[in-house]
């Protein structure tokens, strides 16, 4: 075995970027996203989703609003205007679909205000699709999707990732794997019944319940690649359609190397359940009147997903820090050439 292992040299940010050139790690990295990039295309152009090219400024920022957000925006001021750089465009991709007939995709980047860590970059690639369906029509084409970047990155790279890294077989269950689902309400039972300390694994604050990174990590040890379903609607985002019990929502997240690689979820059909769910999260509805209106005047149901390619990318490699996988560092606070 002739395994490559990243140089950790985002530790010099003055000479990264000429160990990127002499590396083998940084060579693989940029083969391998040049197969996803790739494949990603192949994959939806053979199902009619049909790719759109975004801005990357938006005035409607999505996962850092609400009280069940994780995570900050990015704001910015071009020609004395305030705007965020996005956090995900889910937004133009439901917007996108109403003006395709199976849905949209894109691979871009996307941007965050808290400070890059082993699971975290402050810029990543996301990789998202919305299309018109709910919430297991998108698990379904979720599970279709990166299975299928398993197989085709096994049938032209497999060769020297078994060379590499001296076992694939990870890859090899994935795209055999049915993959487990199970609600909160399972986990949370589950952890209860299976191990003392529960606050370790589920967090109880401000009326809802959400899981820990420790608990993320015991549910991949148990069954490699599992989804859970139905989080407490104030855990998550506005834009997340309720269930049926009015107490969590149509969401599900993929949990599968360091943990969440894949959130999806189905989206509010009309402005009335929207406005609903504004109230709830207690978001200005002033903030959201070009989403709100177009839900008025096009109401559709559609679901939706993204994927972390760096996190994809982190379970193929089997590697554990996520700041390993970038050609051009980017860390917040910090002017970085080139």
């Amino acid at each position: 075995m002739n395994k490559i292992i990243p140089p950790k040299s985002w530790l010099d940010l003055d000479n990264h970027y000429i160990e990127v050139l002499k590396n083998p790690w940084y060579k693989q990295l940029i083969e391998l996203q040049n197969l996803i990039s790739i494949e990603t295309a192949n994959f939806y152009n053979e199902k009619g989703i049909l790719t759109l090219h975004l801005p990357i400024t938006t005035g409607s920022i999505s996962s850092p609003m609400g009280r069940g957000s994780d995570s900050s925006p990015v704001k910015v001021n071009l020609e004395g205007i305030d705007t965020y750089l996005a956090d995900s465009m889910q937004f133009m991709l439901e917007y996108g679909c109403r003006l395709t007939e199976k849905g949209c995709y894109y691979i871009m980047p996307s941007f965050r205000g808290e400070k890059a860590d082993k699971r975290h970059l402050c810029q990543f690639f996301h990789s998202e699709a919305e299309i018109k369906g709910d919430l297991n029509d998108v698990m379904n084409l979720v599970e279709e999707y990166i299975k299928y970047l398993s197989k085709k990155i096994i049938e032209k790279y497999g060769d020297k990732l078994l060379e590499t890294l001296g076992d694939i077989s990870h890859i090899y269950k994935l795209i055999n794997s049915d993959i487990k689902r199970l609600t909160f309400n399972e986990v949370e039972k589950y952890f209860s019944e299976n191990y003392k300390n529960i606050n370790k694994y589920i967090i109880y604050e401000k009326g809802y319940r959400n899981l820990t990174k420790e608990a993320e990590q015991e549910l991949v040890k148990k069954y490699e690649f599992v989804w859970v379903t139905n989080y407490d609607d104030l855990a998550v985002p506005f834009y997340q359609k309720q269930s049926g019990d009015n107490k969590t929502v149509k969401n599900g997240d993929l949990l599968m190397g360091i943990g969440e690689t894949v959130g999806c979820g189905e989206r509010h059909f009309d402005c009335n359940e929207l406005l609903k769910a504004l109230k709830r999260h207690r978001v200005d509805k002033k903030e959201y009147k070009w989403y709100f209106e177009m839900k008025k005047q096009f109401p559709i149901q559609t679901a939706g997903f993204g994927m972390g390619v760096e996190r994809y990318l982190m379970w193929l490699l089997k590697e554990t820090d996520i700041r390993d996988f970038q050609i051009c560092l980017r860390f917040n606070g910090i002017n970085i050439l080139p």
